[in-house]
């Protein structure tokens, strides 16, 4: 039985699991996919890691699959993230295993199955069982050692892809002699890439990683679409940037030991242009470099014995009173082809504009390499030396001494390769201060060495002339640096510019995280800082801009503030990054995405969670948002709120600018397939925002179905929700029921109303209004109304009143007059009537339409002169509002059809008799054969048609089984 069992829940786990997995692949394709094959980016091939329904799972690792309710985790499967090679593409694949038969066998009469596991074991035996999974390598094991790389791409590290497997896939042909260097930071499990590139060429199409042996193990696609932005960043610096998230495991050990390589392609997807690859390589002095420099063949010198060189400056300086410089040269290509040992090299750092030589010496390679040669050189500078270094006015030149004008390296010293920008958040650091000014600012480097910033502010009094500052936090008195203000729009609280002429002393404090913006107020008094911090630009750093939370109300501390931002990478995952300031790190916060049509009270809010975090530092991304909700980022108004599990309630929102989407992110209608949207229009000519919603959108604001309103635009006019649709009513005005010296009219009101001399003008001499509230309307005191009741509109059989004293509300009834006939007999002459009425009376004047030819029950002969009274006497009989005299017989008449002249009633002692009339079969056969003489034989048509056609189908069917019965009956006699 437990076999059997057993082998149950594996095939509904092999049967879900399928399916899971089977329809991954398609869900991806389909957000990925291209309206135009053409106009978008080349479809990235899948990356190295596994997906195992909502979950991404690392190269390499393993775990019990949890199925969800009703099924929990299956702790007797094990599955795993192995590596696949499709020719030379390393990808990822899901395999799941049962351990049911690994399990050992027990030696107990009783064994038992321990909660998490799935071996039964004997009670009081804690030894391992096989099917542990062990736990996760966390990301801090992994980032101990170095975490900052470089690389050097020319076609003399190109080396690997000269291999005859690879010839066909890359061209390493490089006329223009294409020079690149890389920088690489190792951050949480994220290996963050910049890279500075020949000017002279075009944006590369892809980076790809490698390992030793040529298997391309992630790949990543750096063509902008035509309808796409390119990054500013970007733009601005001159750089590539990106990163590549989640690296396995076993390929963080590779890059700690030299074996990985990435290599740069230009060109199309069928036709390769060209190719550069380089060794990714720890490099010591990546620690403290400031700046950099990409060493390019210099002008004058000979193509053809510098094809293929190139190299990279690392520079790291040091100001004060023993100032120095310190720079770590990777090179190749200056050497001539005889000199194999101790080979001098001239390096000069010099001004070419002023032909000023600042640092000089010969250094001397012990054995040259073809690929890379390092090389180190220090020397102490002077002050303006170092100024001019942060101003990129100085040029790297590293040349051969036996032929240094046809071997010889060049290249201006230039902000550092590594895409990063320095951001805070700005608020007051005093808990208890009542300030409530907050803020945020990024800045970063240009190519040139300029310092480009970007301050917003909110909240700030500009009355106390305050002034925002760069300042120098080092030391034990802030030192202010530069002064911002003069660019501090007071309408749009942004200010935004580029200072041009930096120095060491705006560096030196911003690499090592101690330049502050500071808003201070005369006398020097701080009202809000922040502390600028570094972080790489990829993904949500590489948009346009960041957003500003701000308190939703007093209930958050004065000083607490963040920043978001916040992008869709080219596989439709959104990705954000927060930071925040004020709250305690121990602190449980939830992140929400809200997401409404239109920017008006009452508008639906579509709430979608994000992530639980908690601390003031939080990046992550979302695969679960559906391709219609990422459409929206872009045209709706989005909010993020940091939501409190401590409190229930929110802390901070965020107003999204509208997010840039990929077209392949778009929702796919390229199979002329339309979304179901309900095109409903409300109020006058406004759209229906949301196709499913309930609500109704009415002068900028949105209803509730059922709701009540007065009209913001049409005076004198209530509105209502009813079914999705604005329905509008004019006010109707109640009869007033007093004389004329007490009707009063108030501005601001509809209707008259009646109130005497005296109450009105002690009402009148009150400073506040007085009045009732009802629902969502305000009555002043003494005001009539009728009440408006959705969806029937103004019931006028009441009428409300606000009494002046008392402010309480009546709405009595209208009193009707008693009838003068039964009730059942009333009726209401229109639907909106407040009172029934008696019907009038009329006698039916007779009129014989029986058949001539019927004998009646009993002579009858009309009395046109008897009254009411007395054919009632009679035996007569009223029917509706009609009087009938005793005998008297007639069609009755149906609202919906008219005279039923197949239907014949008739009175009888005060009671009223109907029957429909019979056709006989005589009659029926001489309709069919013609015989009906009677001159009144239309009326007895018209009656039977019915009834003699359903006659002639009976007896044709008779007719018709009695012939089948014949031949059946013969038949049988044949065969006896």
């Amino acid at each position: 039985m437990a076999s059997s069992l057993k082998s149950f829940w594996f095939f509904i786990f092999c049967v879900i699991t399928s399916i899971q997995w089977r329809e991954i692949p398609h869900i991806v394709d389909a957000r990925r996919a291209h309206l135009i094959e053409d106009d978008g980016p080349r479809r990235t091939h899948r990356p190295a890691e596994c997906q195992f329904g909502k979950q991404l799972k690392e190269l390499g690792s393993s775990w019990f699959p949890d199925l969800g309710p009703p099924f929990g985790v299956m702790y007797c499967f094990r599955c795993e993230c192995v590596a696949v090679q499709k020719k030379r593409r390393i990808v990822a694949k899901v395999e799941c295993r049962s351990m049911k038969y690994d399990c050992p066998k027990v030696t107990c009469d009783d064994p038992v199955i321990l909660p998490g596991k799935c071996c039964k074991t004997c009670p009081g035996d804690n030894t391992s069982i096989i099917q542990d999974v062990p736990p996760p390598t966390t990301a801090n094991e992994d980032e101990r050692n170095i975490k900052e790389f470089g690389t050097l791409l020319t076609a003399r590290t190109s080396q690997i892809l000269k291999r005859e497997e690879m010839k066909s896939m890359y061209s390493i042909n490089n006329p223009q002699n294409i020079v690149a260097t890389g920088r690489f930071s190792l951050h949480k499990k994220n290996l963050y890439y910049s890279f500075y590139v020949s000017e002279k060429a075009t944006r590369p199409r892809a980076i790809q990683f490698m390992d030793a042996t040529g298997n391309i193990l992630e790949e990543h696609n750096l063509t902008i679409p035509a309808n796409e932005h390119f990054s500013i960043y970007q733009n601005t610096t001159g750089k590539l940037c990106g990163v590549w998230r989640r690296v396995p495991r076993d390929y963080r050990k590779l890059l700690k030991d030299d074996q990985i390589i990435v290599a740069i392609l230009w060109g199309d997807k069928y036709q390769a242009e060209l190719a550069l690859a380089g060794r990714i390589e720890k490099y010591p002095a990546l620690q403290t470099e400031i700046l950099s420099s990409l060493l390019e063949p210099a002008p004058g010198t000979s193509p053809e014995q510098m094809a293929g060189a190139g190299g990279t400056a690392i520079v790291s300086a040091v100001g004060g009173t023993a100032s120095s410089v310190h720079i770590t040269l990777v090179v190749n290509g200056v050497f001539n082809p005889d000199e194999i040992l101790d080979v001098p090299l001239n390096i000069r750092l010099e001004a070419h504009d002023k032909k000023q030589i600042i640092l000089e010496d010969i250094q001397k390679v012990k054995k040259p390499a073809h690929a890379v040669n390092v090389i180190e050189i220090s020397s102490p500078v002077s002050t303006s030396d170092l100024r001019m270094l942060a101003r990129g006015k100085l040029f790297v030149t590293v040349e051969s001494r036996r032929n240094p004008e046809s071997l010889r390296l060049q290249g201006q010293v230039v902000s550092r390769v590594s895409c990063e920008i320095f951001q805070t958040v700005i608020s007051s650091h005093n808990p208890d201060s009542q300030q409530r000014t907050n803020g945020l600012a990024w800045i970063y480097l240009n190519r040139d060495g300029g310092l480009v910033y970007n301050l917003e502010v909110n909240d700030l009094n500009y009355d106390a002339n305050p002034l925002v500052a760069l300042v120098d936090d080092s030391g034990k008195r802030r030192l202010e640096l530069e002064d911002l203000t003069p660019t501090l729009n007071k309408v749009t609280n942004i200010a935004s510019g580029t200072i041009d002429r930096l120095g060491p002393r705006v560096l030196e404090p911003l690499y090592s995280g101690d330049l502050s913006v500071n808003i201070l107020s005369i006398p020097d008094t701080t009202i809000a800082r922040g502390r600028l911090v570094s972080r790489p630009v990829a993904d949500a750093r590489d948009s346009p801009a960041p957003i500003l939370f701000k308190k939703i109300d007093d209930f958050s501390p004065p000083n607490v503030a963040g920043m978001a931002w916040v992008a869709v990478d080219s596989a439709c995952e959104l990705h954000y990054d927060l930071m925040l300031t004020g709250l305690h790190s121990y602190r449980q916060l939830e992140l929400y995405l809200e997401e409404k049509a239109i920017e008006a009270p009452g508008a639906t809010v579509t709430r979608t969670f994000l992530e639980e975090f908690n601390g003031n530092y939080l990046e992550g991304f979302s695969l679960e948002i559906p391709e219609w909700q990422l459409a929206k980022l872009e045209t709706s108004v989005c909010y993020l709120e940091v939501f409190s599990k401590e409190f229930l309630r929110p802390l901070l929102r965020a107003k999204l600018k509208s997010v840039k989407v990929p077209i392949r992110c778009s929702p796919n209608d390229s199979d002329n397939e339309l979304p179901i949207i309900a095109s409903t229009m409300n109020d006058v000519g406004h759209p229906a925002y949301h196709a499913l919603d309930t609500k109704c959108y009415s002068s900028g604001q949105f209803y509730e179905e059922g709701e009540q309103w007065q009209d913001k635009q049409r005076a004198c006019t209530m509105c209502s929700c009813v079914n999705r649709r604005v329905k509008c009513e004019a006010i109707k005005c109640p009869p007033l029921r007093c004389k004329q010296d007490d009707v009063r009219e108030r501005k601001g009101e509809c209707c008259p109303f009646c109130m005497d001399s005296k109450t009105f003008e002690e009402v009148s001499h009150l400073k506040v209004d007085r009045g009732c509230q009802l629902g969502s309307q305000f009555y002043q005191a003494g005001y009539s109304w009728h009440p408006y009741l959705p969806p029937s509109g103004f019931d006028t059989c009441a009428i409300c009143t606000c009494d002046p004293v008392s402010l309480k509300i009546t709405c009595p009834k209208v009193q009707c007059p008693s009838l003068q006939c039964s009730e059942k007999d009333a009726y209401r002459p229109d639907k909106k009537s407040c009172c029934k009425k008696c019907p009038e009376i009329r006698v039916e004047t007779y009129r014989d339409k029986t058949h001539p030819d019927l004998l009646k029950d009993q002579g009858f002969t009309p009395n046109k002169t008897a009254s009411t009274q007395e054919i009632m006497a009679n035996g007569g009989c009223i029917h509706s509002t009609t009087v009938y005299e005793n005998g008297q017989e007639w069609h009755p008449i149906i609202s919906s059809y008219g005279e039923h002249k197949c239907v014949d009633c008739r009175c009888k002692d005060g009671s009223i008799q109907c029957s429909k009339k019979r056709c006989t079969r005589s009659v029926c056969n001489n309709r069919i054969l013609g015989r009906n003489k009677n001159k009144d034989k239309n009326n007895i048509d018209e009656c039977c048609s019915t009834q003699c056609h359903r006659f002639r189908n009976h007896n044709h069917n008779a007719r018709r089984m009695r012939r089948e019965r014949i031949r059946e009956h013969h038949h049988q006699h044949a065969k006896s």
